[in-house]
């Protein structure tokens, strides 16, 4: 199944990416509206094969596999339930991302042009208990339009059309936010003016065709 078989992959480059170590993360994605694919609980993402992947339905129950289902499942199902449009979701704990989270700095402002068109606002989630519904919880009120969000104290979840899409937000979200801390370093990072910000969103649509959810948009 090619679903399986590229979930496996990115398994494979988040732990190869040092987005998560030992057992950490979980990652899935959508068979159909009530079937899902996800890394089974207790196994390094980089030893992810075939027998590690579970299917389960969307009440988070096991339909085929062994092993147990991640605890974390509830935050991939919240996605699955509110967004019909997203077929993958990538929980992981890369250290920039994880830093900014646990400082409590959440990323609302525009300082990178890609980063604006291609992850809108990330939100900060408030600390939740992992495997408690309090985690979910603590995502609800940006599910509707965020792709990306910084789970306080804990790491980060994205999440795409597809699996790689999902990645490579966070493979953009840590690289932003390792290039922002950097930046912090020599000084302070320079935000992007109101007028060129909107000059930005202006050109995206008319040459690309990206459109953002106004509630995605940062303020200009």
């Amino acid at each position: 199944m090619q679903l399986k078989e590229e979930l496996i992959k990115v398994s494979h480059k988040v732990y190869e990416k040092g987005y998560v170590a030992a057992y950490d993360g979980n990652l899935s994605v959508r068979i159909d509206e009530n079937r899902f694919l996800i890394t089974r609980s207790g196994i390094c993402k980089g030893n992810v094969g075939e027998k590690d992947i579970l299917e389960i339905d969307s009440q988070g129950r096991l339909l085929k596999g062994e092993g147990k289902v991640s605890t974390e499942v509830k935050v991939h199902l919240l996605v699955y339930n509110h967004r019909k449009e997203i077929n993958a979701v990538v929980h992981c704990h890369p250290i920039y991302s994880t830093a900014f989270a646990t400082a409590g700095i959440k990323l609302t402002q525009a300082v990178f042009p890609e980063v604006v068109l291609g992850l809108g606002k990330i939100p900060l989630c408030k600390y939740s208990t992992p495997s408690t519904d309090e985690l979910p919880e603590s995502m609800k009120p940006y599910i509707e339009y965020a792709w990306v969000y910084l789970l306080e104290n804990h790491g980060a979840v994205t999440i795409g059309k597809d699996i790689w899409g999902a990645y490579y937000r966070m493979e953009k979200l840590e690289h932003s936010c390792k290039t922002l801390f950097l930046a912090r370093q020599l000084g302070h990072e320079k935000i992007i003016p109101n007028l060129k910000l909107k000059q930005l969103y202006d050109i995206a649509e008319s040459t690309y065709g990206i459109k953002l959810d106004k509630r995605n948009r940062l303020d200009y």
